[in-house]
C-alpha cells in the first residue's frame, strides 16, 4: 500500500472522529473540559441495582411517667456538636412538662420507697445491664457531644456503668452505715434508720453529658427517693437516651423523669414546687444557683449546693449525695424486763 493511501485514510478517520464528537457539544454554551487524570468515570445506574438509602433521623423525647411524650409546647431546640454541627433536635421543656414530672415523681414514690433494699439494688443492677449493652451507642452520643474520640468516649460509658453498679451495691448498706443504735441515758432503745425524703429534681452537670448524669441519678434512685432530671442544656443526647435505658429495665415509671430544655425554665419551676422535698444544683452556677436556693427554702426543700471547684466525675463518690436526700427517723422503745431476776433486753 501506497504512502498516499495511508494517509488519505488517517485523514478520513480524523474527520469521522471530528464528526462524531461536534453533536456532543455542551449544552447552554457550556464549555467542554477534558476529565482530570485519576477522575472516576460516570457510569450509568445497572439495571436492578438498589436506590441509596436514606438513614432514619432520631426523635429525641422526654421521659415522664415511663412514656416518652412529646414536650407540652412543642417546641424543640438544636443541638449541635463539639464542633458546632447539627446533630439533632431536642425537646424544649416547660414549666407544664417540670410539673407533670414531680406528679410522676410523687406518684411512684411510696412502690420505689416501699421496695426492699435489696430490691432496689437488684433493679438498678438492671439498669447497668442494660446501659451495658447499648456500649456502643452511648458511645458515639458522648463522642459527639463532648468532642471525644471514640477510645476515650467509650471510658466514659464504661465508668458510667462501675458508677451505676457502684450505687446499686449500697442500697442495702447504707442503713447500716448511716444508722444504728444510740446510747441513751434511760431505759430504752434509742434507734435511728435513714428513710428517703421523697421527690428530688435534679438539675444534671453541663459538661458530663453520660457520667455526670449517673453520678447525680444514681445516688437519688438508691435511696428509694424518687428524681425528675433536668439534662444537660448544651448536651442533652445521652441523657435523653438514657431515659430508654430506663424504660428497658425494671425501674417503676415515673420513678426516674427526664426533661430537656434551659435550666433557666425549669429550675425556678422545680425549685418552688410545693411537692419537692429536696434539690441537687449541681447544673446551675454563679447567680442562677442563689436565686434557685432562696426559692427552695418556700417549703424548706433540702439543698445540694454546686461544688466549688467543679467535680471530678471520674474519682470515686462517697455517701454525700446519698446522705443529702436521706431523712433520719428516731425510735424511742421500753427496753423492759424479763424474768424474776429483772434482766433486761
Amino acid at each position: 500500500m501506497s504512502e498516499k493511501s495511508t494517509s488519505e485514510k488517517s485523514t478520513s478517520g480524523k474527520r469521522s472522529a471530528q464528526k462524531s464528537t461536534a453533536g456532543k457539544q455542551p449544552k447552554g454554551g457550556e464549555k467542554a473540559t477534558a476529565p482530570k487524570a485519576g477522575a472516576p468515570r460516570a457510569t450509568a445506574p445497572q439495571a436492578g441495582a438498589p436506590a441509596p438509602r436514606l438513614g432514619v433521623f432520631k426523635t429525641y423525647k422526654l421521659y415522664v411517667g415511663g412514656k416518652f411524650p412529646r414536650s407540652e409546647g412543642g417546641r424543640v431546640y438544636e443541638v449541635s456538636d463539639a464542633r458546632g454541627e447539627w446533630l439533632a433536635n431536642a425537646p424544649r421543656s416547660t414549666r407544664k412538662d417540670a410539673r407533670d414530672a414531680v406528679a410522676a415523681a410523687r406518684k411512684a414514690f411510696a412502690g420505689w420507697s416501699g421496695a426492699t433494699a435489696y430490691n432496689r439494688g437488684q433493679v438498678l443492677y438492671r439498669v447497668a445491664e442494660m446501659l451495658e449493652g447499648r456500649a456502643e451507642q452511648f458511645a458515639r452520643e458522648v463522642a459527639d457531644a463532648e468532642g471525644l474520640d471514640r477510645d476515650a468516649a467509650r471510658a466514659q460509658v464504661d465508668a458510667a456503668v462501675d458508677r451505676w453498679v457502684w450505687y446499686a451495691g449500697w442500697t442495702d448498706k447504707l442503713a447500716q452505715v448511716v444508722g444504728g443504735a444510740n446510747p441513751v441515758a434511760g431505759p430504752y432503745f434509742n434507734l435511728s434508720t435513714p428513710e428517703p425524703s421523697g421527690v428530688v429534681a435534679v438539675l444534671a452537670p453541663r459538661g458530663s453529658s453520660l457520667l455526670g448524669l449517673v453520678s447525680v441519678l444514681a445516688p437519688v434512685l438508691a435511696t428509694g427517693c424518687t428524681a425528675v432530671v433536668v439534662a444537660s442544656e448544651e448536651r442533652p443526647l445521652p441523657a435523653l437516651s438514657f431515659g430508654e435505658v430506663l424504660a428497658t429495665s425494671d425501674v417503676p415509671g415515673g420513678a426516674a423523669n427526664i426533661l430537656s430544655g434551659r435550666v433557666a425554665d425549669l429550675g425556678p419551676t422545680l425549685a418552688s414546687h410545693q411537692d419537692v422535698n429536696a434539690i441537687d444544683l449541681t447544673g446551675a452556677d454563679g447567680r442562677e444557683a442563689v436565686d434557685l436556693e432562696i426559692a427552695a427554702a418556700d417549703n424548706l426543700k433540702r439543698v445540694l449546693r454546686p461544688a466549688a471547684p467543679a467535680e471530678d466525675w471520674t474519682t470515686t463518690p462517697g455517701l454525700r449525695r446519698m446522705t443529702s436526700v436521706l431523712e433520719t427517723k428516731t425510735v424511742w422503745h421500753p427496753t423492759g424486763s424479763l424474768g424474776v431476776a429483772g434482766s433486761s433486753y
